[in-house]
């Protein structure tokens, strides 16, 4: 949880799910910047480690863990292990 919709685009879009690649490749070319790093590098640890996938969510919307879990694009970034679709 954070105060943030998830992972954003140099020109703001949020990103709805990234692969660990490519959300190593962000971080190392400066889209994915100041407090979203280390929460991606954390994420990154953890998918490296076995875990499925990582959810950053918006903790300031209104039942946020819900709409990621039961909906197909939920309202935050996802990352996991498999490439991108």
């Amino acid at each position: 949880m954070t105060d943030v919709e998830g992972v954003k685009t140099k020109d703001g879009a949020l990103l709805s799910s990234l692969g660990a690649a490519e959300a190593a490749k962000l971080t190392s070319d400066g889209t994915i910047s100041g407090g979203m790093i280390p929460k991606v590098e954390c994420a990154l640890e953890a998918v490296s480690n076995g875990v499925e996938k990582v959810h950053i969510v918006d903790g300031r919307r209104l039942h946020a863990l819900l709409l990621e879990i039961f909906t197909d694009h939920g309202v935050g970034t996802e990352i996991h292990q498999r490439p991108s679709p």
